[in-house]
């Protein structure tokens, strides 16, 4: 049985064309994507980790994508350069924006044009002159080296069929002693493997994770230092209730019940900082 990983290419067109349709309201998220529901959106974000009042300043850039909520993590200063990594509709850009005021640049990458478009629509009827959303993989940032302080990113590297590449990019365009805090999906153990090869499982953020000891590994490979885990919850069971169109969908698809995966598929959020 082949996996998606064995088409790199197939994976990111699934991904973008999937998160297009998130962005035009045809899905949302709701773990990666469900049906449009901007009540759910709101109860998977605070779900999540995120505040009533932060939603509701932007409540646009809300898609309910992600699987964390690291921007309080980072902590943002006053006029910090900060990066978002997979930016979407823009709700952690906006979220740092204040943090680091008006001396200060959050930059958001995405590679979904319709993503893009809808954050700087965001930003325009907001007044944020402090925010910038650029198209880009994130195996290859469009910033240059040693040009941004923080780095977060939302339940994306998952997506990323080269991980490791990605955290080179990310130490490339850190800092002497920028950090990084993420959200993001790992496993505990493997996938049962027609989950594993199910290219939809991936674009919802479960296929395409790494068990977390070798994710970790490329982290550290990479040059990253202090890694310290703040969070690691059950991904699917803390979203099961909200959901199970979802998951049942899944099922039908493999023939795997979700209970399997239980525990499997973790909500991990993470701090590292480059050497100085």
């Amino acid at each position: 049985m082949s996996r998606p990983v064995d088409n790199p290419e197939a994976v990111v067109t699934n991904v973008r064309d999937r998160y297009a349709r998130i962005a035009s309201g045809e899905l949302s998220g709701c773990g990666c994507g469900c049906g449009a529901n901007a009540d759910l959106e709101e109860d998977v974000a605070i779900g999540i980790g995120y505040a009533g009042a932060e939603l509701a300043a932007v409540p646009e850039a809300n898609l309910g994508l992600g699987c964390g909520a690291p921007v309080a993590a980072l902590a943002p200063r006053p006029g910090e350069t900060i990066l978002d990594l997979g930016s979407g509709a823009g709700i952690d850009v906006f979220l740092a924006a204040p943090r680091v005021g008006p001396e200060g640049q959050v930059i958001g990458v995405d590679m979904t044009p319709e993503m893009l478009a809808r954050a700087r629509a965001t930003a325009t009827r907001h007044g944020f002159t402090n925010v910038e959303f650029r198209e880009g993989r994130l195996e290859a940032l469009p910033l240059d080296d040693a040009t941004v302080d923080g780095v977060t990113s939302n339940c994306v590297i998952n997506l990323v069929p080269d991980k490791a590449r990605v955290f080179r990019e990310v130490a490339r365009v850190l800092k002497p002693g920028g950090r990084l805090v993420v959200s993001d999906i790992v496993l505990e153990r493997p996938l049962p493997e027609p989950i594993a090869a199910d290219l939809y499982a991936w674009a919802g953020c479960v296929a395409g994770a790494m068990l977390r000891d070798e994710y970790l590994a490329a982290l550290a490979a990479a040059g990253f230092e202090e890694i310290e885990i703040l969070r690691d919850v059950d991904y699917v069971g803390m979203l099961a209730d909200k959901m199970p169109d979802e998951l049942a969908a899944l099922a039908e698809r493999t023939g795997v019940a979700p209970e399997a995966i239980v525990g499997t598929v973790r909500s991990m959020t993470y701090r590292a900082r480059m050497p100085v």
